[in-house]
């Protein structure tokens, strides 16, 4: 059973973090497992992308207070399990950390491998698209891990 998992984007003020919150509004309570997220090239401190936030919010999935952090070796070792958004960045986590080959996936393994594209600063079809499609990734995560 996984204790720690760690989602992973671009700079972890969109997709990382909703993926954060979906993951952690479905789990199952007899299953508690911590969910956090970081990006490859976030800025620390930056809020959550309002557009995304007002998304989950409409979902009924409460976003609360996020600040992005930068992936750094330290997250990555804490975590049992990492989900990238995107394929490439498999390689990019495990370039900071070799010791991460083997726990480190897409977000979109059950599903190809799909990517989920980044929706920040483009139109909301964009941002609901790309909720839609990482709410059902988590959604297979779950299945799997809990």
């Amino acid at each position: 059973m996984f204790a720690n998992v760690l989602i992973v984007c671009h700079a972890n003020v969109c997709r990382s973090p909703a993926a954060e919150m979906l993951f952690k509004s479905k789990q199952r309570a007899a299953a508690p497992i911590a969910f956090h997220s970081a990006g490859l090239r976030a800025m620390n401190g930056h809020g959550m992308d309002p557009v995304m936030q007002r998304l989950l919010a409409e979902r009924g999935v409460a976003s609360g207070i996020h600040y992005s952090r930068r992936l750094d070796r330290q997250l990555v070792r804490a975590a049992d399990l990492v989900l990238v958004t995107e394929r490439a960045q498999v390689s990019a986590v495990e370039a900071l950390d070799p010791a991460s080959r083997g726990k480190v996936y897409p977000l979109g393994k059950w599903e190809d491998d799909s990517d989920v594209a980044d929706p920040h600063g483009g139109a909301e079809t964009a941002y609901r698209e790309s909720l839609v499609l990482i709410e059902h990734l988590v959604m297979g995560w779950l299945k799997k891990i809990c």
